[in-house]
């Protein structure tokens, strides 16, 4: 039986619908989904749907784009309550500061004669969660562009004209966030993100868990963070980090989470359900 835990629908800035993603999951032969879009679990509904059909076991889950110390991090949010209101509040501060972002990407391109129109980057969007991804498929499908990786590459990357930076919330109040919505905290890809010096202060604030295994994880980048998960008595996770045919070809199906450690995380919920009802936390 395995897991995997890091997906994203067109809610955010994948391009499948919860149910194709579940479909896809079906034929590898997964027990067990997490959906982790961007600042929203407004597909978690139908994915919970779509999985139940499927007789595949449904985990609520967001991703949020944290900081601590000037790094910038992931969080994935697992088990929150997708109808907490601070939550549901948080969440739709930084749908908006996306938005907002959208709108000076959409300037600045204009600024260097790139006629975009922030309008058709929303249309093609569709969702409350907007990111660059759906700029550079907007800029393809008005052929100011030949490519996604061209738009990132020329105009959307870091030190790029168009770039704009994410405003994040602070890590330390997002894993506050999390646990308060009855979740688990666990950092993403720290691979990727390279701040392995924040994790000792992240522990010390609660996180839960790590991400080891993730499709851009080498096996030696996964074994380090698996030895880190145990001196710091973390739970581990893993997932493909599937964003559909937006980034290249689908990864569903490329990273399996062995169902064990989906029984350490659903042991810490209950764990932690237990504490709070007894008045320990």
């Amino acid at each position: 039986m395995f897991a995997d835990l890091h997906l994203h629908t067109h809610f955010s800035d994948g391009t499948f619908s919860p149910e194709e993603i579940v479909a896809r999951a079906e034929r590898a032969g997964f027990s067990a989904l997490a959906l982790t879009d961007h600042d929203t679990v407004e597909g978690c509904e139908r994915m919970a749907a779509a999985c139940a059909t499927a007789k595949i076991e449904f985990i609520t889950g967001a991703e949020l784009t944290a900081e601590h110390a000037d790094n910038e991090l992931h969080l994935l949010a697992y088990f929150v309550d997708p109808h907490n209101s601070k939550l549901l509040t948080e969440l739709a501060r930084f749908q908006l500061v996306r938005q907002n972002r959208i709108r000076e990407i959409v300037a600045r391109l204009n600024a260097i004669n790139i006629p975009l129109v922030a309008n058709d980057v929303f249309a093609l969007a569709n969702c409350r969660a907007p990111g660059r991804p759906h700029v550079a498929r907007a800029m393809v499908q008005a052929e100011l562009c030949g490519s996604l990786d061209e738009a990132f590459e020329r105009y959307l990357k870091k030190n790029r004209p168009a770039f704009v930076p994410k405003a994040k919330m602070s890590a330390l109040e997002a894993i506050e966030l999390i646990h308060q919505a009855g979740g688990l905290a666990v950092m993403a890809h720290p691979g990727l993100n390279r701040t392995d010096e924040v994790i000792p202060a992240l522990v010390a604030a609660g996180l839960d868990g790590i991400e080891c295994f993730h499709t851009k994880h080498s096996t030696k980048t996964s074994e380090r963070y698996l030895m880190i998960a145990d001196q710091h008595h973390l739970l581990v996770t893993g997932g493909s980090d599937c964003h559909g045919k937006s980034k290249g070809k689908p990864l569903i199906g490329t990273i399996k989470l062995p169902y064990t450690h989906i029984e350490k995380l659903k042991q810490k919920v209950a764990e932690r359900k237990l504490s709070t009802t007894n008045g320990h936390e």
